[in-house]
């Protein structure tokens, strides 16, 4: 199974936003205005809106429409989605692939985003796991340094770049509608070194995964070729989303991906760091720590049952907790076990 990997955008080049999911611009337009000034910015890349970007209640044809308008204009050398969502798994039957092998172009998206960049994958085009317009670019008083670098190298340069644990993390920022989240980060808090498991050694392989309840979805819809080994020797990323699924939940979710035979193809597992609150509840710091090494756990034991030879690194900051690193999604990563070093190349 080949992938493409698009070409960069150089500065100046138009790029799609777009809300293939959630249109939150729609609820929070100066946080979304925020992020189209910083995009500018920081990129020197011009953004480029469509009808739905800013629809609530889109449907799936209309938001799908603008996938493939964005896909198909020779002038739009990019697509960023605004934010995730819970529907997307219903716009990707209507997008045109053939648009997208014409002319493919570098795709960023998480959470619900799973769905779009795992069609792109299954298509044969790469792109870039992270980079919500309206979670990264938008809210507190600048980027976080580990997003702008890779926004960056995803975006511009291509770069090979050491993916570093930042040292600190949120769970949830400020409300959108707080004047504040324009201003302030959430509330953050020491992070805790990564856990490194399965034999010292060192892996490069080609990245798949993504939210593991929209993997779930997308294999029970099944968008996922028929032969696991199509994931042969590659990195399996894993991470979890706001709704805050416990680690039994988790642990099933993964096993499923062992029975699938895809936990035994791949040779690392790389599952990013969990959200442990939301708004509503807030537990304590050492509930907090013990939700995490729960589901540290459960993934370590369960990628270990299905595939003992496998390198696995828990903790590095992909998902859904801030500061965020934007990393490849069917680009190559290293998982190095001698050195419990890893690296993303940009390309």
């Amino acid at each position: 199974m080949e992938i493409v990997k698009p070409p960069k955008p150089t500065a100046g080049d138009k790029v799609a936003v777009l809300s293939p999911a959630f249109a939150a611009p729609a609820v929070a337009p100066a946080i979304h205005e925020q992020a189209m000034t910083r995009l500018t910015e920081v990129t020197g890349l011009v953004p480029v809106e469509y009808p739905t970007t800013r629809k609530l209640g889109a449907t799936p044809q209309e938001r799908a429409a603008d996938v493939n308008a964005a896909f198909a204009d020779p002038e739009i050398r990019a697509v960023l989605a605004t934010v995730g969502g819970d529907d997307q798994i219903t716009v990707i039957s209507h997008l045109d692939a053939d648009l997208v092998r014409k002319d493919p172009k570098p795709f960023l998206g998480y959470s619900d985003n799973t769905n779009l960049l795992n069609w792109l994958w299954t298509n044969g085009v790469a792109g870039f796991y992270g980079g919500s317009t309206q979670v990264h670019l938008g809210p507190g008083p600048r980027l976080d340094e580990v997003h702008e670098a890779s926004l960056k190298a995803a975006l511009l340069t291509g770069a090979r770049l050491e993916i570093t644990e930042p040292g600190e993390s949120e769970d949830i920022g400020r409300d959108w509608n707080d004047p504040r989240a324009l201003t302030e980060f959430g509330d953050r808090e020491k992070t805790e070194p990564w856990t490194w498991a399965g034999p010292a050694r060192e892996v490069t392989g080609r990245t798949w995964g993504g939210c593991i309840e929209i993997l779930q979805w997308a294999l029970t819809a099944g968008r996922f070729p028929v032969d696991p080994s199509v994931v042969a020797g590659g990195v399996l990323l894993l991470e979890t989303s706001e709704e805050l699924i416990p680690a039994l939940e988790f642990a099933r979710i993964t096993r499923s991906l062992g029975e699938r035979g895809i936990l035994e193809a791949v040779d690392a597992v790389v599952v990013a760091r969990p959200p442990t609150s939301d708004f509503e509840h807030r537990p304590s710091a050492e509930e907090r720590a013990t939700k995490r090494a729960e589901q540290r756990d459960a993934a370590i034991e369960t990628v270990g049952r299905y595939n003992p030879d496998a390198m696995v690194v828990v903790g590095p900051p992909f998902g859904h907790t801030r500061p965020q690193w934007i990393v490849p999604y069917g680009g190559e990563m290293t998982v190095d076990g001698t050195t419990q070093r890893l690296w993303a190349d940009y390309s």
